[in-house]
Parts: C-alpha cells; sequence; structure tokens
C-alpha cells in the first residue's frame, strides 16, 4: 500500500472544480492510502466526500511556526507520491520544505519535481484541461463532471413549492467586479415570477443586503441568504428548476451538481473556469454589457440541455 498525497487548499470554488480530478485520483489509488493536505474551512467537506483516509489542514499562514508546521506534516507522513493540484508559489516551497530529503514523486509546478507541470499559458488553461495534462503520465483520467453524489439535504425546512430557480448575485467580499448588477438579478427574478418560477436568492450573511435590495424590487423572491450549509445548497441544486450566478464557489457547486446553470463572466475573471453537465458560461467582457434578455436565452439554452440529457 502506497502513501499517496494530494495538495488542494482552496477557495471555496476552487475545491469544487477540483472534485473531477480528486475522484479520479481516489479511483487510481483505490488500494492506498490517500491523504489531502487543505485549509481549515474545507475540510469538513472534504472528510464528508469520503474519499480520502485522512485530512490534513494547513494553517495558511505566513509564518515560519506554519511553514515547520506544515514541514512536519509532510515529512511524518512518508508519502510517496504526492499530487500538488493547488500549484502556487506556496505549494512549490512545500516541496523545498523536504529538504534535505527524501523527496517523494512529486507532480506539480516546483523546480525539480519528478513530474513537473510547469508549462506557458498553464493559469489560463480551463481547470479539467489542466487536471487532466497533469495526471495523464500516471494514466489518471478525470471524468468531465464531478460525481457529488455524496452531496444532498432534505430542504422541506424552506418550504418551496417547484418549480423555483436559484439566483446567486454575490460574490467573494474582495471581488465585486465578479458581480452582474443586482437589478438585472431583480429584473431576471420579476421574469421567472411572471412564469410561475419562484426566484430564490442565496449567498453568504455579507451578501443580505444584494438579497434585500433583490426582494424589495421582485416580492415574490424569496431570500435564503446566510440560512443554507453547503449541503442544502446541494439540496436545493438537485430540485431547482435552473440557477443563474456569478463566478463565485456556490454557483460551481450548483452546477456541479447537475441543475441548469448560467454561470455569467465578465472580463474580471476568467470564462473557462466552469464544470457541470448542463452548464452554459455567458461572456461579455463587460457587464454594462450584459443585458436580461441575453442572460435569460442563456437560461433557455441551460435547460435544453437538461432536457436532451433527460432523453438520453
Amino acid at each position: 500500500m502506497s502513501r499517496i498525497l494530494v495538495i488542494k487548499l482552496g477557495a471555496f470554488g476552487d475545491f469544487i472544480l477540483a472534485q473531477s480530478a480528486l475522484s479520479a485520483i481516489r479511483r487510481h489509488h483505490a488500494g492506498d492510502r490517500l491523504s489531502l493536505l487543505t485549509i481549515s474551512s474545507l475540510a469538513p467537506l472534504a472528510r464528508m466526500s469520503g474519499l480520502f483516509d485522512e485530512v490534513l489542514e494547513d494553517p495558511r499562514e505566513r509564518t515560519l511556526s506554519a511553514y515547520l508546521h506544515v514541514r512536519r506534516l509532510l515529512r511524518a507522513g512518508r508519502f510517496d507520491r504526492v499530487y500538488d493540484l493547488q500549484g502556487q508559489p506556496r505549494t512549490d516551497r512545500y516541496f523545498r520544505l523536504m529538504f534535505p530529503g527524501p523527496w517523494p514523486e512529486w507532480s506539480g509546478t516546483a523546480r525539480r519535481a519528478s513530474h513537473s507541470d510547469r508549462y506557458e499559458g498553464r493559469r489560463t488553461t480551463s481547470v479539467l484541461a489542466r487536471y487532466t495534462r497533469q495526471l495523464a503520465p500516471f494514466g489518471i483520467v478525470p471524468d468531465a463532471a464531478p460525481d457529488l453524489s455524496w452531496l444532498d439535504a432534505d430542504i422541506d425546512r424552506f418550504g418551496l413549492a417547484a418549480p423555483f430557480a436559484l439566483l446567486i448575485p454575490g460574490s467573494s467580499s474582495g471581488r465585486p467586479d465578479k458581480r452582474w448588477p443586482m437589478r438585472r438579478y431583480a429584473e431576471v427574478a420579476a421574469a421567472l415570477a411572471e412564469r410561475g418560477v419562484t426566484p430564490v436568492v442565496l449567498g453568504t450573511a455579507i451578501e443580505v443586503e444584494l438579497a434585500q435590495s433583490i426582494v424589495g424590487l421582485c416580492p415574490r423572491a424569496v431570500d435564503l441568504t446566510g440560512k443554507t450549509d453547503v449541503p442544502e445548497l446541494a439540496g436545493l441544486a438537485r430540485r431547482a428548476w435552473a440557477a443563474i450566478g456569478n463566478d463565485t464557489g456556490p454557483t460551481h457547486l450548483i452546477a456541479a451538481v447537475g441543475c441548469p446553470t448560467v454561470a455569467v463572466f465578465s472580463d474580471a475573471s476568467n470564462p473557462i473556469h466552469s464544470i457541470g453537465p448542463r452548464v452554459v458560461v455567458h461572456h461579455r467582457p463587460a457587464f454594462d454589457a450584459m443585458d436580461t434578455a441575453g442572460v435569460l436565452a442563456a437560461l433557455e439554452r441551460a435547460r435544453q440541455l437538461n432536457k436532451r440529457t433527460q432523453a438520453s
């Protein structure tokens, strides 16, 4: 039995986008001991997935004591192989933390790694293509869409009657430039309500004001910001008519679960990073050029993807 480590630190959306690769690594190492190094906020979700025999927590601090802690974890694990799916300068340093050796096989962007994943244009490659290229030397092939069958929850407590559609108007607090304007979401909510589809606004507690503004303009919308955990997000996605959201973690989760989803992107973020069997990426260079009619048309395309998938 080999001892294998995967490094994937976050954030939440990036962790969801990595699920196909994580599942493929688990299949390939079915008889081995598989560990994950991730951030504390993602550790409970990683344990819930059942993919790993061990989940290690990275403090993600820039202090000497934090790096020494990670060094102890890496050396104590006596790993035979490491898949660094983060591929950033911080995790490149982790390779050097193994000094004076011995070093495990190492797949990543660290210099002198046994399996280098350094190449021009890596950061502009879609996540699925990036992981596919990185794992190919080991005979590991990620699926086009992740299997998140382990992630679900009862949503009866929300009292939602079908059909309902999910709206994700927020983003991380440091990236408001990723947000399609709130008034546009309100217009989408009104159009959905006219069709008899209940708009449901999702997000964290810091996005309550966004949701309240949408509900103020479309009183038939339901505000669930700050009221759902991750399994409940997945449960809502599995039962939703469709979803529209910005480039943010909940949108990527909802799309990955299989909900017909429109992911809206401007040039503020890379429109290649989205996965799911029924996701339509709707991109305009600037959100000023993205109107409500275009997003609703994209939503119809996502719904058609859903009908074709069900028919097959």
